[in-house]
């Protein structure tokens, strides 16, 4: 059960496991690249797996899911944490939002069955979803958790403002919310240092909801938080700051991916970061993030942010 996993601090995102973002059609290639991510995850110490329902198509879900099957035991060692709330666009339909109570119920019930679990361990809330009613968002988690189908309940990319109105009505306490944070996407700290300043009306990261979040023992996981590489050689973007990365990766005697996420889980706020790459080799360079986060001093940290904005801070 979920309460008797460790928890590690860093998530495995699994956007990028399965098949076709057409269809969801996948191959055996797909379960096995998605064994060979899992099993790097498991080797860093990592034991949280982020999912959703519409990643490629429900795919990721069921090649992990195929995962689960061919590793006896392994489900009960880790947390699977599944979204709902998007829905793609298909025939006749455009892609919208639906967190209606009927739409939360049938889609975490698609997500088991592709699993091939009983229960998801979190169930996020991907989307705000302008139509939605507290009120019915509470009455379909409260059925969810009284059938065992679900553990805790958080949320995804949601201010400050929505979190509260959905905590109003939601019979349990909220246990994380899912934000794109990462050294490229700095508005989380721009939000804090551009308070009355000309530059903070350029900064599109929800104002206070960090704050929020810490004052309400709400986890701030990070969606992207390997900046897609760009830090770490896997693009030509951001040389000049992926030479700093590289020279304190040096430095630290570890990988650059280590550095990237080390510097956001050297924020107070104890930010989580999900990890999105395939690569095994990059899923356990990350292993080292808690150590380099912990080693971080302040004036590298903000050399870092200063590298990313192109700036340093005002």
């Amino acid at each position: 059960m979920v309460d008797e996993v460790r928890r590690s601090r860093l998530i495995y995102g699994c956007m990028g496991l399965g098949g076709s973002w057409e269809d969801g059609s996948y191959d055996d290639g797909a379960v096995r690249r998605a064994q060979d991510a899992v099993e790097a995850a498991l080797e860093a110490g990592i034991d949280r797996f982020d999912h959703a329902d519409i990643y490629r198509r429900g795919s990721a879900e069921t090649v992990f899911g195929e995962v689960l099957r061919r590793s006896p035991g392994l489900r009960d060692r880790v947390v699977v944490q599944g979204k709902v709330g998007i829905r793609l666009a298909e025939p006749g339909a455009v892609a919208h939002y639906d967190l209606s109570a009927g739409a939360i119920r049938a889609r975490v019930l698609e997500s088991l069955r592709r699993l091939g679990t009983d229960r998801l361990d979190v169930l996020l809330l991907h989307r705000p979803d302008p139509l939605l009613e507290p009120d019915e968002v509470a009455e379909a988690v409260a059925g969810l958790q009284r059938d065992g189908l679900v553990g805790e309940v958080g949320a995804s990319n949601m201010s400050a403002a929505q979190l509260a109105e959905l905590q109003r009505a939601l019979p349990t306490p909220l246990v994380a919310d899912q934000l794109e944070m990462s050294l490229a996407r700095h508005g989380f700290v721009d939000s804090a240092i551009l308070v009355n300043h000309p530059e903070g009306a350029g900064v599109d990261f929800p104002h206070g909801t960090l704050e929020h979040c810490r004052r309400h023992g709400i986890e701030l996981q990070a969606w992207g938080s390997l900046a897609g590489g760009r830090y770490s050689g896997a693009t030509q973007d951001d040389q000049p700051a992926a030479a700093v990365v590289s020279r304190m990766a040096e430095e630290h005697g570890v990988e650059p991916e280590a550095v990237v996420l080390g510097w956001l889980m050297r924020h107070p706020a104890r930010i989580a970061p999900v990890i999105g790459t395939t690569n095994p080799g990059r899923i356990r360079a990350c292993a080292a993030a808690e150590r380099v986060a912990a080693a971080m001093t302040r004036v590298e940290w903000y050399e870092l942010l200063g590298a990313a904005r192109g700036r340093p801070v005002p």
